[in-house]
């Protein structure tokens, strides 16, 4: 059974995600695809608009195989730890042959050739990006600036699907695996276009609707829909109030430790508190902390790292090592099919049951081992990750906080 892999976050699946899914197929020539999914914490440093069980749901209905869990914390990094997070988890699923990803230009040659540019002259690049930084330079135009400087096509970096698809290639290129690389060329609206007239407009132009009570039923497959309206009167999606004032308390419980927490630097935390005391939203506080130098993005990651309780200590091992282990959220009958097929290529523990998940990795990497301590630092920081999300919902969830530990994987019909 050939497979293909997407790298996604279905937040939520929508028309340009199932073109994705069926031209991704074609490409590849696969008859199985395999998702890799962001959990409850997505690449921009937001919560997700729903579970990640319920968007696993979604993307199994849709015609998803398998649905995979994209670790903390890579779902919440930016494009070049997120792009190495996803096909790392993609290579540790095993069986994999191609990853197949958007992008606004559509033309894998030319990715190809900028992504040797970036790799060629890497450390003057990054020498030259910090040297921008300090002048005020936010980091993506610095790179596009650099690029241009270096003959390069910037052009490409000026998009965002672009963006991670160069990353997508430089990580298959520096972790060896040999999985084949395809792209397919984004339809319809763009990243952050609002435009519904295709029939496929982006999830931000979804949410945007959501938000200001329009339609979007057309935007959706119709049994994604159903279940993303379910969660909307069941109160079963985020509060942003909540989330404000949830981040707010962690700021001013630990306004003498934030330089300690990933992504507060540069003494940015000064302006924290501050910010946090004239803020009446959350919108309110993340501009208040905006300077130049920095994207709102980097900014709405930062805050998710200290609502986490996100150390410097605990996230660099982590991200320096890669996932320690998989968590397996939905799962059709040809994806559990493919997992039994592909079971001896596996090189990461993939976990379906909580309950016995500390067993597991005891038996795979040994007690005494390093990577059964990074192991754990990971599965304490996605458990952590579940409560908290639980607590922004604006409905009282029913059952007890930690849902990786009862949640059944997501079956086929």
């Amino acid at each position: 059974m050939h497979a293909v892999g997407l790298i996604t976050e279905y937040n939520p699946f929508h028309n340009g995600h199932l073109y994705h899914l069926e031209e991704s197929k074609k490409v590849a020539q696969a008859q199985v695809s395999v998702a890799v999914m962001s959990g409850h914490f997505l690449q921009r440093g937001e919560p997700a608009l729903v579970d990640k069980w319920q968007r696993a749901q979604m993307a199994i209905a849709a015609g998803i195989d398998l649905v995979v869990e994209l670790p903390l914390p890579w779902a919440c990094s930016s494009a070049p730890d997120f792009a190495r997070g996803g096909v790392l988890s993609l290579a540790g699923i095993g069986g994999i042959d191609a990853l197949c990803f958007g992008s606004e230009t559509g033309d894998l040659a030319a990715l190809q050739d900028c992504a040797c540019q970036l790799h060629r002259h890497e450390s003057e690049l990054a020498d030259k990006t910090g040297s921008l930084l300090r002048q005020g330079v936010n980091y993506p135009t610095a790179r596009a600036e650099l690029i241009a400087r270096a003959d390069g096509d910037y052009k490409l970096l000026a998009t965002p699907n672009n963006i991670l698809g160069l990353e997508y290639l430089c990580a298959l290129d520096r972790s060896g695996v040999s999985i084949k690389p395809c792209t397919i060329q984004r339809i319809g609206a763009g990243f952050h276009d609002l435009d519904q007239s295709s029939g496929i407009a982006s999830a931000t132009g979804i949410r945007h609707l959501l938000a200001n009570d329009g339609r979007f039923d057309a935007l959706m497959p119709p049994s994604c829909y159903a279940i993303l309206n379910s969660a909307l009167v069941q109160g079963m999606t985020v509060s942003d109030t909540t989330c404000f004032r949830l981040i707010a308390a962690q700021i001013y419980r630990e306004q003498q430790n934030l330089a300690d927490y990933w992504l507060v630097s540069g003494g940015i935390e000064n302006r924290l508190c501050e910010a946090a005391d004239k803020a009446q939203t959350l919108n309110d506080l993340i501009t208040g902390i905006k300077v130049r130098q920095l994207t709102r993005t980097r900014i709405q990651r930062m805050l998710c790292a200290i609502l986490l309780g996100w150390k410097v200590d605990q996230i660099k091992p982590l991200l320096g090592s890669g996932p320690k282990y998989l968590h397996l959220l939905g799962a059709s009958r040809a994806g559990e099919q493919f997992l039994a097929q592909t079971r001896k290529q596996r090189s990461l523990p993939l976990i379906q049951n909580f309950s016995r998940i500390y067993a597991s990795l005891k038996k795979f990497y040994g007690v005494d081992s390093l990577d059964y301590e990074l192991a754990l630092a990971q599965l304490q920081m996605e458990l952590t990750a579940t409560r908290t999300y639980q607590l922004l919902l604006k409905a009282e969830p029913e059952g007890k906080q930690n849902r990786d530990f009862y949640q059944d994987v997501v079956r086929e019909g």
